[in-house]
């Protein structure tokens, strides 16, 4: 059985070692902007997509791609129709997902998550319906994290999801003051282990969403899911 080093990466496309070195020096060189130098492992890909409703997907977003593991994911999983935007601070990371990955669905942008509004406008797309973000708010500046926050609610549509993963819990405060209900579990098997969030945009003609079904774990590996108001 393959080690959780072994594991690390293995997703579509991950596993030549240039995405791995690609995040390690990025992470060197912008620490407080690149959430970890490795890239996600299958298993916290896994449990992160898995509660997501894929048939109703057609706009989804990504801040901090980095060097792609759940870009790759992502467009495995989406409609032949669907749209990926995923936007990066980095030039390198951008240019990265240009030219490693061959997918008309895919639209890398280099800029800021606070921006993409404007930057869903400029690609003729409307509202997404899930926006997932690696940006680690725990390095963030309060004013950054508030207005990225605040422009991530208005480009979701009413019952669209947010998802994020994160190392600490510096987000879940700006995500409750932001979302009425928030779910959240607990990836170790991941460098580092990380705490996964979903929330969802209210519909007000429907009310509040099921919370999302995890995979199952091996026995003796419970789902942690917490429900907030």
């Amino acid at each position: 059985m393959a080690s959780l080093f072994e594991e690390v990466g293995e997703v579509r496309g991950q596993g030549d070692g240039s995405a791995f070195a690609l995040s390690m020096r990025m992470f060197f060189k912008h620490p407080a902007m690149v959430g970890s130098g490795f890239p996600a492992s299958r298993w916290m890909v896994r449990t992160m997509l898995a509660p997501l409703d894929w048939r109703a997907i057609r706009t989804f977003v990504e801040y901090g791609p980095g060097a792609g593991a759940f870009t790759r994911a992502i467009l495995d999983r989406v409609a032949p129709d669907a749209k990926l935007v995923a936007i990066d601070t980095s030039p390198d990371f951008v240019a990265h997902l240009k030219v490693s990955i061959t997918d008309r669905r895919l639209y890398a942008v280099t800029g800021s998550a606070s921006s993409v509004e404007a930057i869903l406008s400029k690609l003729g797309l409307q509202q997404a319906d899930c926006i997932l973000s690696g940006l680690p708010f725990s390095t963030i500046s309060r004013e950054e994290a508030g207005k990225i926050m605040l422009a991530t609610h208005a480009a979701l549509r009413p019952a669209g999801q947010f998802c994020a993963y994160q190392m600490r819990r510096a987000v879940e405060p700006l995500l409750r003051s932001h979302f009425s209900t928030v779910w959240r579990s607990y990836e170790w098997r991941n460098i580092p282990p990380c705490h996964l969030y979903w929330a969802k945009r209210e519909n007000v003609a429907d009310g509040r969403e099921p919370k999302p079904t995890l995979p199952e774990r091996p026995a003796g590996e419970p789902n942690i899911l917490h429900c907030q108001n």
